[in-house]
């Protein structure tokens, strides 16, 4: 199947009289308070009184869905759904809030949010990793992670262990299956040695030297790779850092439970911006990267040129999952710096100031070194000294 020749994407209709409160508040059996996910576990636990419920590891199948079918079969088996969410008026994001929710800040950019509530048309989620770690082990990883900075300035280390918020969001990513067929035109590069003459000026004197030249040899081929690919993943959010987000990455996709509003209790989730085309449009720049690989491998020799490569996909299918992040802003001096912490196994990326003094103290120490190593090994031999 060739992407070119998808349909295109129908636009589904808001539903602007639509008033589903969003994702449920679970009352406690005890005492009536809010039930909320504790990180780690697989337990709803009340706020006021303690008391703990199990949630099921599974209330349904994750399935993959195909790529080309979900248009006309999406409605019809409900894989779509009304979708409540509130917008922040700063930077665009939208997020779903819980039931009874008066006040929220937005998790990008920290603006209070107008919780005027509209709805879209979305394609359900299947399927998501539940919060593994909690915001006291998220801010050990993010003290720890400065700590380890080269070149940062020492009052940084005082600023990660301020007070600064940590808001556990539940992200949008597609991941996609598919089978590639890859034809391809090239060249074979094999590397030769021959012997070279050539002049060239010692003491004065002109002299005649050889010496071995690796020269490269080409041949035209052509050829034909297969691949299947599994669970490429795309995040479905243009509001974090996308680089920054990448380098979160592996997650432990084989642990993903079937999608249960159980485990979003006490965080937010954000609805997909990404649209399915679009997402599987960047899933085949992710796969490209790869297929060159196998065609290079394909073609063998030392060297390779690829010159015209056509890639077919066929068998795609994909799924809407959410994955859980630890993401906040710290300041330190006069702006800002964004962080993420991967909710699973507490990889940091983020942004990080750098302290030129230190820097520069440390070029010149690297160059009073290099100094000290020449006077000490050349000044000796140039004087004629043994």
């Amino acid at each position: 199947m060739n992407p070119k020749s998808h349909p295109q994407e129908k636009k589904i209709p808001t539903v602007p009289g639509h008033t589903n409160p969003g994702p449920q508040q679970f009352p406690c059996t005890q005492c009536g308070a809010h039930l909320g996910f504790v990180p780690g576990t697989t337990s709803l636990v009340c706020e006021h009184c303690g008391h703990a419920q199990e949630v099921p590891l599974s209330r349904g199948e994750i399935k993959e869905l195909d790529f080309d079918a979900w248009l006309q079969k999406a409605e019809a088996d409900g894989r779509v759904e009304d979708v409540v969410v509130v917008q922040c008026a700063g930077c665009g994001a939208t997020v779903k809030p819980e039931r009874g929710t008066i006040a929220l800040a937005c998790p990008f950019c920290g603006m209070a949010m107008d919780l005027q509530e509209t709805s879209k048309r979305q394609i359900k989620p299947s399927s998501l990793l539940p919060f593994k770690v909690d915001k006291k082990q998220a801010r050990d990883h993010f003290v720890k992670w400065v700590s380890s900075r080269w070149f940062a300035p020492n009052k940084l280390k005082m600023a990660a262990r301020s007070d600064t918020p940590l808001n556990g969001l539940y992200v949008p990513y597609w991941t996609f299956d598919t089978q590639t067929h890859s034809d391809y035109r090239g060249q074979r590069g094999v590397h030769y040695h021959v012997q070279e003459t050539y002049t060239t000026t010692e003491g004065g004197q002109t002299v005649q030297k050889t010496r071995t030249v690796t020269r490269t040899r080409w041949t035209s081929t052509s050829g034909h790779v297969a691949h299947g690919f599994d669970d490429v993943l795309v995040m479905a959010s243009d509001l974090l850092p996308k680089d920054m987000a990448n380098h979160l990455e592996p997650w432990d996709l084989e642990n993903l439970v079937a999608y249960d509003s159980d485990y979003v209790s006490g965080f937010c989730a954000q609805s997909y911006r990404l649209g399915l085309q679009e997402g599987f449009g960047q899933a085949t720049e992710r796969m490209a990267e790869t297929i060159k690989r196998l065609v290079q491998r394909d073609i063998g020799g030392d060297e390779q040129r690829i010159d015209h490569l056509n890639t077919r996909y066929s068998d795609v299918t994909f799924k809407h999952i959410l994955l859980p992040i630890w993401l906040s802003t710290y300041r330190f001096g006069n702006r800002g710096y964004p962080f993420l912490i991967n909710g699973r196994s507490g990889e940091v990326q983020g942004e990080r100031p750098y302290s030129w003094v230190k820097i520069t103290l440390t070029v010149v120490a690297v160059g009073a070194l290099i100094g000290g190593l020449w006077w000490f090994f050349g000044e000796p031999n140039q004087s004629g000294i043994e």
